[in-house]
């Protein structure tokens, strides 16, 4: 791909590459705006090469989480995937109507499963290739995550129904 074509494919993707970076990074906006930079790095450098076009999207989530792990991994913020358990305990208090609040009380692979799909339009396909996941554990994750999603957002209303 010539530096025209991947300098066009990079710049119309740019707000959603810096969205799911902050995703993949917890929320958190500087380190996003780090791993971006340094997932576009990777690419001007030749270190990432796109082989199929049509799935340009798809790599560059793929690079810019694998990216992202690595950061967290460097700042002590990953946590193993072992060590993180299948249900989330949920706070004493929570605001419900923040709702990027309530995506991060899902396990992370429910949550960024959800997010690609809801979020950035990404097939569950395309999400579980994203992830290097088989297709049916990314679509048990997303049907988790919907349906744990459904029972906090329903949480939310009978909360603000009763005035909690």
């Amino acid at each position: 791909m010539n530096q025209k074509t991947l300098d066009l494919l990079l710049k119309s993707h740019h707000r959603e590459a810096y969205l799911w970076a902050r995703q993949c990074c917890g929320f958190d906006s500087e380190l996003a705006k780090d791993v971006l930079q340094l997932t576009y790095l990777k690419i001007l450098e030749g270190k990432a090469k796109l082989n199929d076009p049509a799935k340009a999207k798809t790599w560059l989530f793929s690079i810019i989480r694998y990216t992202a792990v690595d950061e967290l991994r460097k700042v002590g913020k990953l946590v193993s995937l072992d060590e993180s358990p299948e249900l989330v305990d949920l706070p004493d208090t929570v605001d419900y109507t923040d709702y990027e609040g309530i995506i991060k009380l899902l396990p992370t692979m429910q949550q960024q499963v959800i997010l690609m799909v809801f979020y950035h339009q990404l097939t569950i396909e395309q999400s579980a290739e994203v992830l290097q996941i088989q297709l049916g554990t990314a679509r048990t994750h997303y049907a988790r995550g919907k349906k744990k999603l459904k029972e906090l957002i329903l949480k939310s209303q009978t909360e603000a129904n009763h005035g909690k």
